[in-house]
């Protein structure tokens, strides 16, 4: 079975990434509404040392992106309970399920989590396998290229194919790099050619010629898209355009459409005043992705309004003038 087909004009598949706090619900259910991708992920569900699985699973709701499948990411450091927590997803119709290897969190990190399995690949290996064991449906891993260094870096690749996971998702900064530094994209090439297992390519990612730039560069199977969507929602049809010859037009009003469908996905009940920061967060990398829009980012960030129909009607002129 391959996980990772192509598509028409030989595209990759694409995949949004899984993010904390900026791949919240919403954000992928609005994503979704625009398209252009193959496959969504949940941001990460914490397993704790004392989690109730069966309690915590239903936080994953896999309709949050139809039609596009939406896989689940978990992150935990005792393999039983990963192990149960993935069983648990698979009865809920979790069609893939990721393990993260990859969040810096000091937080989480420092409860043996995350980027921390980096520092210790038979760790790694052992949480992969159960989850492998526990359930019939593709295990997945996303990680990064090592904690403090890239010393275990191979270690890490090895043994997390040895765990039998389907494929791995390579973000190629370390713990300590965070988010700043360039991808070290020559690390996602030796990745392909170490591993038997397809290679998904993650990181730096903001537009179609990075992304045709990352395929030839490093051999990659797929391409994951983070923070590239965000500051630029259109980004997957633009890539689709461009592996199909074609010149990608939006749809009148793409990106105030994509806004309001952001709003529109905030669970009933939630505050104004989150539903306002929520929006404020997400429009500030809207602007990142613009020249003439940057200019005015720090004007829309201290914009005080009422609510979100007032903020909206401030910003979606600036929207449609960038």
């Amino acid at each position: 079975m391959n996980l990772l087909p192509k598509g028409t004009g030989n595209c990759p598949y694409l995949l949004l990434a899984p993010m904390e706090g900026l791949g919240d619900r919403p954000f992928r259910k609005a994503m979704a509404k625009m398209g252009g991708f193959n496959e969504a992920c949940t941001e990460f569900l914490r397993v704790p040392s004392n989690a109730h699985v069966a309690s915590l699973a239903k936080q994953y709701q896999k309709d949050d992106t139809f039609p596009i499948p939406q896989a689940v990411q978990i992150m935990g450091s005792n393999p039983e309970l990963m192990a149960a927590m993935a069983q648990e997803l698979a009865q809920r119709g979790a069609h893939r399920i990721d393990l993260n290897c990859g969040c810096p969190s000091n937080t989480v990190t420092g409860r043996g989590a995350g980027s921390s399995l980096l520092k210790d690949p038979s760790q790694l290996y052992r949480i992969a396998k159960a989850m492998v064991e526990a359930v019939s449906v593709p295990v997945t891993a996303k990680l990064r290229s090592g904690y403090e260094d890239i010393s275990l870096f191979k270690e890490n690749l090895l043994a997390a194919q040895e765990s039998g996971i389907k494929f791995m998702t390579l973000h190629p900064r370390t713990k300590v790099d965070g988010y700043t530094p360039p991808a070290r994209w020559d690390l996602i090439a030796e990745a392909k050619a170490l591993l038997k297992i397809p290679v998904v390519g993650n990181g730096d990612i903001l537009n179609v010629d990075d992304a045709v730039r990352m395929l030839k560069e490093t051999g990659c199977d797929a391409l994951m898209i983070g923070r590239g969507s965000v500051i630029n929602p259109l980004i997957f049809h633009q890539i689709r355009a461009f592996f199909a010859g074609q010149q990608y037009v939006p749809e009148k009003n793409a990106l105030q459409n994509f806004v309001q469908n952001f709003l529109c996905a905030m669970a009933e009940g939630t505050p104004i005043s989150t539903q306002l920061n929520k929006l404020k967060q997400l429009m500030s990398f809207l602007f990142k992705g613009n020249a003439r829009l940057l200019e005015r980012r720090g004007e829309m960030l201290s914009k005080r309004c009422a609510n979100p129909a007032e903020f909206l009607a401030f910003v979606f002129p600036m929207l449609l003038e960038g």
